[in-house]
C-alpha cells in the first residue's frame, strides 16, 4: 500500500498533527522538524500536493504518458496503439513532453509526485538503475516502452540482434567496408544498435574502422532526424574509397541519407531500422520492430497493473526481423556506385 501521513509521522518520530501542519504550512513547527518530516516524506515517495484531502487515491481513469519527442514517426505509431487501447478501456490520455533543456528525471519525478493519473507510460526514456528505484518507491503503476528494467512491466526489442541482422546481410553479400550511420553516443538504442553492428563485423573477422562510423552534426532528438542522417551520409560519401554499404540507426536517418545520395549521385546499398509505415513506400530495406504491438502490449500491461498492483513485473522483448526492399540492393547502373 502507498505510504500515508501516519507512516511519515512514525518514521519521523513526530505526531500526525505535526506532519499535517508541515504539509498544510499552517501552525508553528520548528524548522529542524519541518526539514526532517519533508526529508522522510521524500524518501518514502510521499508528496502532499495531490488533489487535497485524499482525492489523489481515487480512480481517475487517466493515464499519463512521458515522451521525449512528439514530432517523430516512431512515437506517432506508438501513440496510435496507446490511444486505441485506452479509448477501448475508457481511459483518458495525458501526454507530457519531457524536454532536454531540464533534467528528464526531475521532470518525471515531479509529475509522478503530483499523482494526477492512475498509471504512467514511459516511452523511450532511459534512466540508470538508481533512478528507476526512485520511481519504484512511489508505488504507482508504470509500464515502459523501448527500454527494460527489473522494477516495472516493459516492452522492448532486441536492438543488438536487429543491427546484427542488417550488418550480417551485407557481409553475406561479400561486403567488408560497411559504414554505420549513428546518432547521439549516449542514447541507449544507439549504443545497442552500434553494438550489433560491431558484433557482426567481429564475428566475420572484419576489423572495425571507426572512420566508417559517422553521425550528423545536428543532435536534435538525439540525432534521430532526417537532417542528421543527411549530414552523416554526406560525410560517408566523402570517404575514398567509398564504403560498399551502410547500416542506419533508424529509418528517419536513412531517409535523410537517401536524399544525400540523390543529391551527390553516389549510391550505396542502405538498410534502416524501425520499419516505419513510410519505409514500404520508398523502398527502404529495414529492421522491423513491431512498434504498434509494443505500444499496445505496454498499455495492456499497465491497465492490468492498475487493478493488480502486486503481481511481479513482466518483460517482453520482441525479436527483430529484416525486411529487404530495393534500397539494400546494388544498382544496375554501375555509374551510380561510385
Amino acid at each position: 500500500m502507498p505510504n500515508t501521513i501516519y507512516d511519515i509521522a512514525k518514521a519521523a518520530g513526530v505526531s500526525i498533527a505535526t506532519v499535517s501542519r508541515v504539509f498544510n504550512e499552517k501552525g508553528r513547527v520548528r524548522e529542524s522538524t519541518r526539514n526532517k518530516v519533508l526529508a522522510v516524506a521524500d524518501k518514502m515517495g510521499y508528496h502532499p500536493q495531490v488533489f487535497a484531502q485524499g482525492l489523489a487515491r481515487k480512480k481517475k481513469n487517466s493515464i499519463m504518458m512521458f515522451i521525449p519527442i512528439i514530432s517523430n514517426h516512431f512515437f506517432m505509431e506508438v501513440l496510435s496503439a496507446i490511444q486505441d487501447k485506452l479509448t477501448a478501456k475508457n481511459f483518458e490520455l495525458n501526454i507530457v513532453h519531457i524536454t532536454s533543456d531540464e533534467d528528464p528525471f526531475k521532470q518525471v519525478e515531479y509529475q509522478i509526485k503530483r499523482q494526477w493519473a492512475d498509471g504512467y507510460l514511459f516511452v523511450s526514456l532511459h534512466f540508470e538503475k538508481n533512478k528507476w528505484e526512485v520511481f519504484k518507491k512511489f508505488e504507482v503503476p508504470i509500464s515502459v516502452i523501448d527500454d527494460s528494467n527489473p522494477f516495472f512491466d516493459s516492452v522492448n526489442v532486441d536492438n543488438v540482434e536487429g543491427s546484427y541482422l542488417a550488418t550480417d546481410y551485407f557481409i553475406k553479400k561479400g561486403f567488408k567496408r560497411i559504414a554505420y550511420l549513428s546518432a547521439a553516443p549516449d542514447s541507449v538504442p544507439v549504443i545497442e544498435r552500434l553494438t550489433g553492428y560491431e558484433k557482426a563485423l567481429s564475428a566475420a573477422g572484419i576489423e572495425i574502422d571507426d572512420y566508417l562510423i559517422q553521425r550528423g552534426d545536428d543532435m536534435a532528438r538525439d540525432g534521430f532526424t532526417e537532417k542528421s542522417g543527411y549530414q552523416a551520409m554526406k560525410k560517408i560519401l566523402s570517404i575514398d574509397p567509398l564504403p560498399e554499404a551502410c547500416v542506419c540507426a533508424s529509418d528517419i536517418k536513412a531517409i535523410g541519407a537517401m536524399k544525400a545520395m540523390e543529391e551527390t549521385g553516389k549510391h550505396i546499398p542502405l538498410i534502416g531500422y524501425d520499419n516505419l509505415t513510410i519505409a514500404e513506400y520508398i523502398g527502404l530495406s529495414t529492421v522491423h520492430q513491431p512498434i504498434y504491438k509494443m505500444g499496445a502490449e505496454a498499455t495492456e500491461s499497465l491497465i492490468k497493473r492498475i487493478s493488480k498492483p502486486k503481481e511481479e513485473p513482466t518483460t517482453l522483448i520482441y525479436k527483430p526481423e529484416l525486411v529487404i526492399r530495393s534500397s539494400s540492393e546494388v544498382l544496375a547502373d554501375s555509374k551510380k556506385i561510385a
